[in-house]
């Protein structure tokens, strides 16, 4: 199934009409030529400030040398014009920087990630993950913080429920599982929650042990995003966020090290078989 997301169509298509262009050898005037428009008209394109229209896309598609995709495309611009990105009803409750990752996890085949501090947000409770947002944003009131709340259930409705869910594999660091984030019964509520995801076939959970010592994840959280194979050639990206700001890595060599680092983390994590009864102890411990 090509991916839903409106935002992630607009992204995939802009990179892939620079890739093509520059791929034949093309210059943005010769493009901007070909459909009577002007080289700034071609480079919000690229970037995704604009589609093309549906004559524009053709043009551009048979200069490029690939007019038999020409229907795939214009099916793929008709879902971005008149899709609807899930989040959109939460309005200000999403960061700017977040939007293109909800829409890339809600349309991925494949979210590998690291946690290191908290339980990973799509697998928290309420009361847990109201105890996180109560920590990392003091600031906020608590109608501010229900909103926020409201919009982490409403990610895990739309990413771990639907027919076809994204395989999900999660390293976590053991210091998430122990810090007593909400009290000892939030955290041990916590823990049960995880080990019944822990049992879906798409969920692979695996803890990073104390004894691991130090790692390659030791500068904090990171997802690596794989998407389906219609969207052909997209190599896929990595989100990495820190208090501010959210950053995306797109160019083959960042993603390969990444994964590299997943490759590594996952050797020196306790087993998917066996990290359930890791968790399980963890829990009778409190």
């Amino acid at each position: 199934m090509v991916a839903s997301s409106p935002t992630v169509l607009k992204r995939w298509i802009a990179f892939e009409l620079r890739k093509l262009r520059e791929g034949a050898g093309i210059s943005r005037e010769r493009a901007a030529a070909s459909i009577r428009g002007s080289v700034t008209n071609i480079g919000h394109m690229e970037v995704g400030r604009s589609l093309p229209g549906p004559l524009e896309l053709e043009r551009l598609l048979e200069l490029y040398g690939v007019a038999e995709r020409i229907e795939f495309w214009l099916e793929l611009r008709q879902r971005a014009k008149k899709g609807r990105d899930w989040w959109i009803g939460f309005g200000d409750a999403v960061p700017d920087y977040f939007t293109l990752f909800l829409g890339m996890e809600h349309s991925a085949a494949q979210v590998e990630s690291f946690d290191a501090q908290v339980v990973p947000g799509l697998f928290q409770t309420a009361d847990y993950a109201r105890a996180v947002f109560r920590a990392l944003r003091p600031e906020l009131g608590e109608a501010e913080i229900d909103r926020q709340v409201d919009l982490r259930l409403a990610r895990q409705r739309e990413v771990l429920d639907p027919e076809s869910p994204p395989l999900l594999w999660r390293i976590i660091a053991e210091p998430a599982l122990r810090w007593e984030v909400g009290g000892r019964d939030t955290l041990r509520a916590q823990l049960g929650s995880l080990l019944e995801l822990a049992e879906r076939p798409n969920i692979e959970l695996q803890v990073l042990p104390f004894s691991a010592g130090a790692h390659v994840g030791v500068d904090g959280a990171f997802s690596v995003l794989t998407f389906p194979a219609e969207l052909e050639s997209d190599s896929g990206v990595v989100f990495a966020e820190t208090r501010v700001q959210g950053y995306y890595y797109e160019e083959s060599e960042q993603i390969t090290r990444y994964r590299n680092a997943l490759s590594r983390l996952r050797v020196q994590a306790i087993s998917p078989a066996d990290s359930p009864a890791y968790i399980h102890r963890i829990a009778k411990e409190l």
